[in-house]
This record gives structure tokens, sequence and C-alpha cells, in this order.
């Protein structure tokens, strides 16, 4: 058994690693010819300004007074530059933001979890292109560019990471840092002759990364006043610099100003995924090369925006992120960066008709350089017959499109070389996509049948266990037959043989190969297939299609509460009237009462507001006290049923409580210190981990009798879950407890009316009760039902309060009673946890199921399982890379989190055996029980 689901394991690995090899593959070629304009640059240094977090709505909207919050911002846009909208992608982060703006490409999510400060990946930059880039900022952000440069001309000036702390009193004086180290730049270069000379050389960026908009959005939300009094400390900032910049250049005018957002941020404080608040980000330019403002009468926009901000007469021009990158290489004439995929937005241009031509042909002749080199690897790693070129853009077509744009250029027809230049770089970027996703349909397909074969294995494994799901099913015949075992050797020699002579990478060995031995595996049984073919030609037609209509219904209320949170209260309703369909309501009406009641309760959290958007401690204080509530009504009840209850267990019970004590403490004083910007008090950081780590012990101290070691497992994983809750879901366990509870004892009932076993008090069974093979029972059809039940549970688990398959739905204030320093690894783990909390409870309760029901755990868990990858299955078909980002990226979260939740309940049913059946003693004392 351990090395059937060690096998499992694996495989499921492979599934899951498949996502990101058919649609998270690095983009990125090396081997292309820088691409420069001939035509001497309008300027001669560019200054680069990135307010982090900013949204663009935040910055142009008036205040309720009808005043700017950004004046000098504002002025710019009326009276000498050009504005617009910049449109990022998912994910909304600032790494990937960063790398569109300079480098001028869209970072794949595979390279952004690789982590922050380091290049996963080698790319071009502007900075890299630069003669020499000076940086300002954040330590998480200006590595990254000066560690990929080549050569010693790109130089970062940063402040401790300490600094970036949610919970400071102050998170604009990260951007008084970056100002006050500019200017004492400038007045130190004044001093320093060598210095001097460099900071008056051509082809020069200065870039100031602003992180404490993005902070205060973080700690306060976008509508606080620290968020919005932050926007204008970076408006007076930029004033400030601007005027430093003019005066010590002497007024050359040849200095090009460019400010603008990474990504920008949802009301509640978060960011990542693809709502408008989070891709519409501000673009104002300015300075050398860039055209003046341009008053219209009308625009065409599909949007209120314009009239929202009262900017509808100034000319707005919207670009996507990576265009960005484009227009400051043209406007200080140094070479496109090498991996740019954006296009150069020549309506901010402030030149002649000729050096905007020229730069569009060199914004071609650099992305097509990009779709050459990626058809030339591809064509080279497919045999000839297979390969099939991308149409649109073959060579002959290559060169008449160029041919017609040089013949346009000597003809000074510049308006149709720059169309023609826009119609070669949207036929070369759609070229890009198609060879990025040439294998994706190959290994699409490989996947999909070993992700069949797997189910199909799993399926036959239970039809063979003890069970009446087939009649009379006929032992297998071990007759010697090799022509099976050679018929797959001979697949598999003639997949490694094909994958050899187009140099697949190994991992392409890994998605071909592994369907050969599972099928093998399932073809083995074909006695077993057989048998399974003629008992459901016994079963009545009308009833083999009901069975299997309410099979399918569940899977798609499954799938659908990934899309649609209220169908987890819908599915909850129709658990809360199961009793009522059955003999369940005579028999226990007190235990189907309360599992409808809890049913019911539990059914409200996936119709209220996903956590994080509306915090209330004054919740999470209640829930503390309706935990303290219980544990004292177990210990009372224990004690006067003279239970044997030692001195060591009820101190285990008191130091439980104690804990609830503390959790409630810390979380309201460190709500209060926070409120008051003083911080995060050391005391209260160290109770909170050690909270956390007591949480994982102290409940192998308790008894291993079922009701008080499930009791013990609540108070342990309540109290560290209340100190990473901020509102209503810190009740969310303590109901779904219950609703767990009140899950076995319906189950005990059903057994019993099944007349499968006799019922057992629930005080009486014990965890560590190691249960012989002989007592497991066959497997029933009610068992599928079981199964359902508990997938359906795990997926409340997930999004019952909230809607994790969207990055921006994490609240960073969840974890601020344990840091507020920004560590987006560590922050990210104790999300995780928060997430999985619940998830243990039922798995726990699962637990205790198996064992009431007598039931193996492998059958009843290959169950789980199957009815896990269907639904993996599904969602393997729903991810797509078209449409809106954010439907791109939610759909590829839904797959990764079915296939993370089947990894995930292989670890947590492990983790559930060892807190439920575990015993740990202190001191190794004599037990000496109290009546």
């Amino acid at each position: 058994m351990l090395l059937f689901f060690a096998l499992g394991l694996l495989i499921h690995f492979v599934f899951f690693a498949s996502i990101f090899d058919i649609y998270f593959t690095s983009p990125l070629v090396h081997g292309m010819t820088p691409q420069i304009t001939a035509l001497p640059p309008p300027a001669k240094r560019l200054v680069l300004i990135v307010a982090d977090g900013l949204r663009a709505d935040t910055l142009y909207e008036l205040d309720e007074n009808g005043n700017t919050r950004a004046p000098f911002i504002r002025n710019i846009i009326m009276h000498e530059g050009s504005w617009g909208i910049s449109h990022t992608r998912v994910p909304t982060e600032s790494r990937p933001g960063h790398v569109a703006l300079i480098a001028g490409f869209y970072e794949d999510v595979s390279a952004v979890a690789k982590g922050w400060k380091e290049n996963p990946v080698e790319f071009d930059s502007l900075f890299n292109e630069s003669k020499y880039t000076w940086s300002w900022g954040s330590p998480d952000i200006l590595p990254m560019f000066a560690k990929g440069a080549s050569g010693d001309h790109v130089y970062t000036y940063s402040y401790n990471a300490e600094r970036e702390d949610f919970g400071s009193q102050d998170a604009t004086k990260l951007d008084s840092w970056v100002f006050d180290n500019v200017k004492d730049f400038f007045h130190a270069a004044r001093k320093n002759q060598t210095l001097f000379s460099k900071v008056n050389e051509e082809k020069t960026v200065f870039f100031l990364h602003l992180l404490g908009i993005d902070t205060n959005g973080h700690a306060h939300r976008p509508s606080s006043r620290e968020y919005k009094d932050n926007i204008k400390k970076v408006d007076d900032g930029v004033k400030e610099i601007v005027s430093m910049f003019k005066h010590f250049y002497g007024n050359d005018g040849k200095t090009a100003f460019i400010f603008t957002s990474d990504h920008g941020m949802t009301a509640w404080g978060s960011h990542g995924a693809g709502h408008p608040s989070e891709t519409l980000t501000p673009l104002v330019t300015w300075g050398a090369g860039i055209k003046y403002p341009q008053k219209v009468s009308a625009q065409q926009f599909n949007d209120e925006f314009l009239k929202e901000w009262r900017l509808e007469n100034w000319k707005r021009r919207d670009v996507n992120q990576a265009d960005i990158a484009p227009l400051m290489a043209s406007l200080i004439g140094v070479p496109f960066p090498l991996n740019s995929v954006g296009t150069l937005p020549v309506d901010y241009l402030n030149n002649t008709d000729l050096f905007k031509a020229e730069s569009m042909l060199t914004n071609a002749l650099q992305i097509l350089e990009q779709f050459k080199v990626k058809m030339t690897q591809k064509k080279e790693a497919t045999l000839p017959f297979l390969f099939t070129p991308f149409k649109l853009l073959s060579e002959s077509e290559q060169l008449n499109i160029l041919r017609k744009a040089r013949f346009f250029m000597n003809q000074e027809q510049f308006a149709e070389v720059v169309y023609l230049c826009k119609e070669l770089i949207d036929r070369a970027l759609k070229g890009l996509s198609y060879y990025h996703t040439y294998d994706r349909f190959f290994l699409g397909i490989s996947v999909v049948i070993g992700f069949v074969g797997w189910i199909s294995y799993a399926s036959l494994l239970i039809i063979k266990s003890p069970s009446n799901f087939i009649r009379d099913v006929s032992k297998p015949v071990k007759k010697p037959n090799y022509l099976l075992p050679s018929s797959f050797v001979a697949i598999g020699v003639l997949v490694i043989f094909f994958l050899l002579i187009q140099a697949c990478p190994w991992t392409y060995y890994v998605y071909c190969l592994l369907p050969v031995p599972i099928w093998y595996a399932v073809l083995r049984e074909f006695q077993v297939i057989q048998d399974l073919v003629t008992s459901l030609l016994t079963f009545p037609l009308s009833q083999l299609v009901g069975y299997l209509f309410i099979f399918t219904l569940g899977i798609e209320v499954l799938v659908l509460s990934f899309f649609h949170r209220y169908m987890l209260t819908a599915g909850l309703t129709a658990f809360a009237s199961w009793p009522f369909f059955t003999h369940l309501w005579t028999r226990a009406k007190i235990t189907s009462f309360c599992w409808t009641f809890f049913s019911l309760l539990l059914a409200v959290f996936p119709l209220m507001p996903v956590v994080g958007r509306k915090p209330d401690i004054s919740l999470v204080m209640s829930a503390g006290l309706l935990v303290l509530l219980l544990s004292l009504f177990v210990v009372i009840s224990l004690i006067k049923r003279k239970t044997n209850l030692v001195e060591e267990e009820l101190l285990v019970y008191l130091l439980q409580m104690l804990s609830i004590v503390l959790s409630m403490y810390v979380v309201y004083s460190t709500h209060s210190s926070l409120f008051k910007k003083q911080g995060l008090p050391l005391p209260n950081q160290i109770v909170s981990w050690a909270i956390l780590a007591s949480s994982f012990v102290v409940p192998l101290l308790s008894s291993t009798a079922l009701v008080q070691r499930l009791c013990s497992i609540l108070l342990s994983l309540m109290a560290t879950y209340l100190l990473l809750s901020t509102g209503y879901e810190a009740l969310f366990p303590l109901v779904l407890s219950f609703l767990m509870f009140f899950w076995i004892r319906m189950e005990q009932e059903t057994l019993q009316q099944s007349g499968v076993s006799c019922k057992r008090q629930l005080n009486s069974i014990q965890f560590s009760y190691n249960t012989d093979i002989a007592q497991f029972r066959q497997l029933h059809l009610d068992d599928i039902r079981r199964a359902f039940f508990l997938v359906f549970f795990l997926v409340t688990a997930f999004f019952g309060t909230g809607n994790i398959a969207s990055i921006n739905s994490f609240d960073l204030a969840s974890v601020y009673c344990f840091l507020t320093v920004f560590n987006p690894f560590m922050m990210g783990a104790l999300m995780m946890w928060k997430i999985l909390i619940p998830f243990l409870l039922v798995m726990c309760a699962f637990e205790a199921v198996q064992l009431t029901t007598q039931l193996s755990s492998k059958s009843l868990f290959l169950i789980v399982l199957i009815i896990s990858d269907i639904m993996a299955l599904h969602f393997f078909f729903l991810v797509k890379d078209y449409g809106s980002w954010l439907d791109i990226g939610t759909s590829i979260s839904h797959y990764v989190i079915v296939m993370s939740m089947t990894i995930f309940l292989v670890f947590l049913n492990g983790l559930a055996q060892l807190l439920t059946t575990k015993k740990l003693t202190l001191y190794g004392k004599p037990k000496s029980h109290l009546v």
C-alpha cells in the first residue's frame, strides 16, 4: 500500500508539473542581433520613476473637494507631456511588472516563482543597453537588473529590507529615502569629477523605485488617508527631483521623464490577479522627445474614466506595459532590449516622421529577429515531414513586407511605413506565440492519456478489492502471455526513438513514456474489465443511468463551485436535507437536526464577502470566546462522566484554553498597536510563533479517545487560526468542526441502518486502536457517497471563506501577528497554513469516519483520489491562454489547486493520522486518574 501511494504521489507530481511545461515555459530566445535606430535620439538621459502599487484611478481622479492629489503630475498632463493608461498583465506583482517595464517582455509564472531577487532566466534590459544606469529603491527589485547586466555599469542604492515594514509608523519614509539619496548623489557628483563626467554621458538612465504607496496600500488599503497622502508626498518629491535635474543640467532640454507604476491594487489592499484595479496603471511622460498635450473634443474609450477624472479634453494614449521599454530605448537611442515584445507607441514621440518610421522599423526588425530564432530552433528540433511553418509570416512574406517598407521609406511615405511595421510586429508576435506553443497539443494529449490511464487503474484496484460493486468476479487466470508486455516495450522504444531524433527535453520523455506502464497495468487486468462489463450489463438500464447521472451531477457541482462559491451553499443545503430522504430522521432525530442546522449554518459562509475586504476584530474575539466555552463544556462533561481523565490530560486542556486566551490578547493588542502605527510588539510576535509551534505537539499529549482527541486538535489549531484571522473567517473552522462531529455520528447511524455493524459509543472508540484487516467490511455504493462528502468538504474548506484561485484574495493583514516586515515566502507559508487548517480538520474527521464505519482507508482513499482526478482532468481541459488575463489566470489556478489538493491529500492524510493516533507522555509519570 505504501509503495502504491508513493507511486501515485509521483505520478500526480508529474501531472502537476506538466502544466508548467505546457503553459509556463520561458518564452525567451537568445542569439538575436541588437537593433538600433541610426538617427540621433532626442534625449541624452532618461529618468524612470516607478510608484509601486499606484492605481491609475487614485492618481488621476479628483478628491471629494474637487482637488487633485498630485498637482504637479496633473499640471504635466495639461501643459507639458503625454499621458495614458498602461495595461499590465497577470500576475500583477512587482517583479514581472518591472521586467515588463524595463526589459519589455512578460515574465512567465515559473520564473516568478523562483524568487524576487535573482534572475532565473537571462534577459536583456534597457539598463543593460544603457551607457550607465543609477537606481535607488527596494532591495527586492534593484538587484535583479544589476546582476543580469553585462559589464559594471548598473549601480544600485537600496535601503535595508527591514524598512519594508507594513506595521511601521510612516511608510512614506521609503520614498523620502529615495528622493533624499538622489539629491545627495547629484550633490556629490558636483564634487567628484569622475562621477560628474559619467552622469553627463549620453544614453544614461536614472531609476527611482518608490515602494511607500504599495506598503501603505497593503497596510491601510488604497482608500485610506495614508495611501492618498503618500501620493501627494510622491508628487512633491517628483517635483523636487525634476527641478533638481533641470538645475544640474542647465535646462539643456535633453532629459526625458517617465512616471508609471508596476501594478495597481484592489480595494482590499492586495494584487496579483487580473482585476482592473490591478491591471490599470498610470503613465505620464514629458521632457525631451515627448509629445506635448493635445486637446481634443471627443475620445473613443469603452470606459467612463475620462469624465470621472475630468480629463476628457486631453488626449489619452493607452499602451501595454511592455511598450514602455521600446519607448524609453527610442528616446535615448540605445538598442531595443533583445527580448522585448513591446510595440513602440509612436503617438508619444515628438519627432520627425522619418524618426518615427525608422524607430518603428527598428522595433519590427528586433521582434522579427526573435521570430526567426524561435522558428529555426523549432525547425531543427522537428522532423521535416512533421514541421508546419507559421503561414502568415513565411520567408517570402517577410521579404515582401520589408521590401514594401523600404520602398515607402524612400518615397517618404512614413505613415505607410509605420502601418506596415505594426502589421509585421503583429504577425511576428503571433508567430512567436505559435512556435512557443507548438508542442502544446502533443504534450496535452500525452498527459490526458496518462490521466485517463491512472483513473482507470485506480478504479480497477477498487473493483478488485472486497466489494459488492460487481457480481461474481472471476479470478483472473494467470497464463503466461508475452504478447502484451512485448507490445508495450515496443511502444516505449518507438516513443524514445521518436523523441530522441527530435532532441526533445527530458521532461517530454516523462510525459510521453508515463502512459505506457500505466496502460500496461490497466490491460493486465483484462479479466477484471471483462467481469465489470458483464456485471454492468446485468444492471437495469434505468438504475445504471440514474447512478451515472447522480455521479456526474456531483462532479459538476464540485467543478462549478470553483467558479461560483454559491454552489457550495447549494450543495450544503442539499446535504442538510439528506436525513429527510432517508430513515435517519426517524432513527436519530437529535443528530439529524444538528446535522441539518450546522449544514445550513456553514452554507452561509460562501455567500459572505471574500476574507480581508472588511476586517472585523470583534468577530475574531467572538470566535475565541465560543472556543473557550466549548473547551470548558468538554472538560466539565468529561469530569462529570467520571471519564478516565488523567491529570496530565486535564493540564493539556487548560494549556490549550490558555493558548486561546493568549491568541485573543495578541490579536487585539497587535491590531491596536498597528492602528496606532506603533509596529508589531516583540512579545506578541514571540507568543504567536510559540503558539504555532505548540499546535503540532500539544494534541499528542491528550487522550486518544475519539471525542477527546478531536477536541484537542480543534483547540490547538483554533489558537493558531485566530492569530491568522481578521474577520468572520475565525468562526468558519468552529462551525466546520461541529458539522464534522455530526457527520461522524450520522455515518454511524447510516451504517447501523444498513445492518453492517453494531453501533458503538463514540467515547469508547480509541484512535490508537489497530483494526484487524479481517474486520474491514466490503465496499458499498454508499461509500462512494462518503468519499464524495469528503471531497465536497475539502472544497468547502478551501473556498468557504474566499476565492483562493485568485492571488488577490490573500490579505497580508492575516500574518501581522507573526511578522510585518515584507517576506514573501514566509508570509506565503503562513497564509498557506491558514488555508490548510480547515483542510486538516476535515481529514481528522475523515479518519474518525473510517474508524467508526470499519472501512479500509486504502479503498475509501482511492475513491476520493478518483473523484479528485476526474475534477483535475476537467480543469485541464478548461485551461486557456486566450481571453481576459483574469480568465487565463483563474483557469490555470483552478487546475493547480485541484492537483495541489490531491497531493496535499496524501500529505494531510498522514498528518491527520499522526495527530489522531500518536500519544506522548510527559516525564513518563504514572497515570493518576481524576474521579
